[in-house]
């Protein structure tokens, strides 16, 4: 297997672990116009919920989301 060979393999494994996270904790920007990181990603709605209360314990002036796949599930700002 050569090196390229095996760096496609690599994303695919990652490309395929990412799906399977289907949440999103997502730290957006002061201005809440543009999403600054992705905080984690989970599972399990109850480890999702976990990471977005701790979020916003963390980060009480800005703006999180709680998001599966495009779906918006929790905001902090509402």
């Amino acid at each position: 297997m050569n090196q390229r060979t095996a760096k496609d393999g690599r994303v695919s494994v990652l490309a395929a672990q990412t799906e399977k996270l289907s949440y999103s904790i997502e730290l957006w920007g002061l201005d809440a116009q543009a999403l600054e990181r992705v905080l984690a990603r989970a599972f399990s709605p109850q480890l999702a919920r976990a990471i977005f209360r701790a979020a916003q314990k963390e980060h009480p002036d800005q703006r999180i989301l709680l998001r599966r796949g495009t779906r918006t599930v929790a905001n902090s700002a509402e």
